[in-house]
């Protein structure tokens, strides 16, 4: 008779050989991403277990091994000593209990008397139903080396939702942290009516959870489910991530299918109510979703999500693969909002550099040496007296395909066009922008089928997924008067993750 670890090892087994066949095809695609993490082969989501241990960075990601659309997950797995050069480890965790049979959802990874944990979200379906007819449950994995995980005789570990205003079924994505002597976890949630909200639990062995409090609720205003939280102190100031679904459009915000953001505030510990500030959003653009974050060995928070957003087309689909990351982000606090930017160990994979200063730019302009599909950019703009100015990029001579960037100083708006990207989805998405003494300074991520803009020292970004041709590598400066370009640097940006390998 087969163990349950045998039948476990034998599951991961079967899929890694799955997406190995895949591997050499799927790299062929000219929409491949080259310095972003991406699954070696079909369907990526959300970030899990995103934490550091001994020494090296550890993302886990939800995975299906069969098919470039979402199935039952299992959970995939990379590592990093520098968070830029990322290594394929074989898949972690896959559906091999009657608790965990039809998906082993997402959370995330602690480490505890020198094993790496990983709590996770089992997931049942009782129908056909995904909505309605499910069970989720909560459970923990052990690894003694970072990579082989043995799932726990006692799960689940939390087998039931708690009374009170708390749905049944939907129960989900645990993100653990330690403080003094208890071990505390957020779970998303929503109410018996379809409210978003968060609960706290504790424990101090992680076996054992206890029940706190709703920590924090939509109250109607923030959708019907909040997925993904992750609960950290930042410059001394709790911050609560989540991931709402169903809240609504106003004016320029909220236009993606859900939305991924935080609120700042006080969680008492003792009650388990998180006083809190507004919510406001991570990433302005489109494809950004359950971002979640670690602290590493130097104090940093650093943030990575999925670099896509559900019910997408994903054009990659028909080359066998769909989802990336985005790039790791370091989180502060500036004038009361968080900021974000891109962590300086990408500066390892710069090459070629371009540089300009002082040039006046008006009507259209490009540069010599400043085109590419996968590159920095980072310039500092003076809009002197334009109205509207930007960049595109992206684009092919002959063509109309282009990908627009804009900023409209009269509206204080920097705008995301991506209607003639490519193939996939069109849009336009908005964020508001001031500009610093007259100057607007970006900081541009373009990979082969994504931008990610870090528009004044992180104060906004935006993030796309756009599906060029592969011949689109164009860079047009724009404006309707006069504009200097102050300082202007490029980048093209070497590969960063490696081929899988596995010996089974």
């Amino acid at each position: 008779m087969r163990t349950l670890r045998n039948q476990h090892e034998e599951k991961i087994s079967k899929a890694m050989e799955s997406v190995l066949h895949e591997q050499e095809s799927v790299d062929q695609n000219h929409w491949r991403l080259q310095y972003h993490v991406s699954t070696p082969a079909f369907w990526m989501n959300d970030p899990n277990g995103f934490s550091f241990y001994k020494g090296e960075y550890h993302l886990f990601y939800q995975h299906h091994p069969y098919s470039p659309e979402w199935g039952p997950m299992y959970w995939g797995h990379i590592k990093s000593k520098n968070l830029t050069h990322w290594e394929h480890l074989p898949i972690a965790l896959a559906p091999s209990e009657e608790y965990d049979q039809d998906g082993c959802f997402s959370g995330s990874a602690i480490e505890k008397d020198g094993k790496l944990y990983a709590m996770y979200t089992g997931n049942m379906w009782t129908g056909d139903n995904y909505d309605t007819d499910l069970k989720q449950v909560q459970c923990l994995a052990v690894s003694e080396d970072g990579v082989h995980f043995n799932k726990l005789p006692q799960n689940p570990v939390i087998g039931s939702v708690p009374e009170g205003d708390i749905h049944p079924h939907h129960f989900r994505d645990p993100k653990v942290w330690k403080k003094d002597a208890y071990y505390y976890c957020v779970l998303g949630s929503r109410t018996k009516d379809h409210e978003g909200q968060v609960l706290l639990y504790r424990s101090r062995d992680l076996l054992k959870w206890e029940f706190i409090n709703v920590m924090a609720k939509s109250r109607g205003a923030l959708g019907f489910m909040w997925e993904c939280p992750d609960l950290f102190s930042l410059e001394g100031q709790d911050v609560l991530v989540i991931s709402p679904q169903g809240v609504k459009p106003e004016g320029d915000l909220y236009h993606n299918l859900h939305q991924a953001g935080y609120v700042k505030g006080k969680l008492d510990y003792q009650t388990g109510l998180l006083q809190h500030e507004g919510f406001q959003l991570l990433d302005y653009g489109f494809d950004f979703y359950a971002p979640q974050t670690t602290e590493d060995e130097h104090g940093r928070r650093i943030m990575i999500a999925w670099m896509d957003m559900w019910e997408s087309s994903m054009p990659e689909q028909k080359h066998n693969w769909a989802g990336a990351m985005t790039i790791p982000r370091e989180l502060s606090i500036k004038q009361g909002n968080i900021i974000s930017k891109p962590i300086p160990e990408l500066k390892q994979l710069r090459q070629n550099q371009v540089q300009y200063e002082n040039i006046i730019v008006n009507g259209e302009q490009e540069l010599a040496g400043i085109s590419g599909d996968c590159y920095e950019l980072e310039v500092k703009i003076n809009a002197k007296t334009s109205s509207k100015f930007g960049i595109k990029v992206r684009t092919r001579n002959g063509t109309h395909q282009e990908t627009l960037l804009t900023y409209d100083k009269l509206e204080s708006l920097f705008i995301f066009n991506r209607d003639n990207s490519g193939e996939g989805d069109g849009g336009v998405r908005k964020a508001s922008v001031g500009l610093n003494d007259n100057h607007l300074h970006l900081h541009l991520f373009v990979d082969k089928s994504s931008i990610e803009v870090f528009i004044n020292e992180g104060e906004k970004v935006m993030t796309s997924r756009i599906y060029p041709g592969d011949n689109a590598k164009g860079i047009c400066f724009f404006t309707d008067q006069e504009i200097e370009l102050v300082t202007l640097n490029k980048w093209n940006l070497s590969k960063g993750v490696s081929p899988l390998v596995f010996k089974g």
